[in-house]
């Protein structure tokens, strides 16, 4: 009798060979992984995560599929990839923000293209969601949003705006919208 858990399928290819399928498989199992997805706050960039990694936040406003030659396509799984792969990559590697982004960005597009999708149709579609640094719309950004990706990118402005539309009280470890415009002003003093 089998067990309650999934039954493997036997490939007729290599076990190390890419295919869709085997991407499907992955992402899955990725996105099991995830304990929750949040999609009621603004988030800058599209989607984050939570400082413990436990929650991936995406945008409230990006919508949860597009339509690509006739088909739906959902997209939170595609970016519960991005997201839980950086996090994992700068946590417990070490990486930096931008060397984590690349490689995270780089299995985002190949699970997409493994799911029959073009790159650029879903990337186009996303561009057009994108919340940056001088976008207005920034009204309800989670507590335990992860800063660790705007500080490296060293987005000033952005923080403050995001300090500003934070759901409860004052942004946590130890952010202050003071101490980034303190900083901006010691650096325009240092270049006189």
């Amino acid at each position: 009798m089998p067990s309650k858990r999934a039954i493997r399928k036997k490939l007729r290819v290599p076990e190390w060979h890419v295919s869709s399928f085997m991407m499907d498989r992955a992402l899955n199992a990725v996105v099991r992984q995830i304990k929750k997805l949040d999609r009621r706050h603004d988030i800058p960039y599209l989607a984050g995560y939570s400082r413990n990694g436990k929650t991936i936040y995406i945008d409230r406003q990006l919508p949860k599929s597009f339509v690509f030659r006739g088909r739906r396509i959902k997209v939170d799984r595609f970016l519960i990839l991005h997201e839980a792969l950086e996090k994992t990559l700068m946590d417990h590697l070490g990486l930096r923000y931008l060397d984590a982004h690349q490689i995270a960005t780089r299995a985002e597009q190949a699970a997409v293209r493994a799911s029959g999708v073009s790159w650029d149709a879903y990337d186009k579609f996303m561009k057009k969601y994108v919340k940056s640094s001088d976008d207005g719309s920034l009204s309800r950004v989670p507590r335990d949003l992860d800063l660790k990706p705007y500080r490296e990118e060293r987005d000033d402005a952005l923080l403050v705006r995001m300090a500003a539309a934070l759901d409860k009280g004052r942004m946590r470890m130890g952010f202050r919208a003071a101490r980034v415009k303190d900083r901006r002003a010691r650096k325009a003093v240092r270049r006189k």
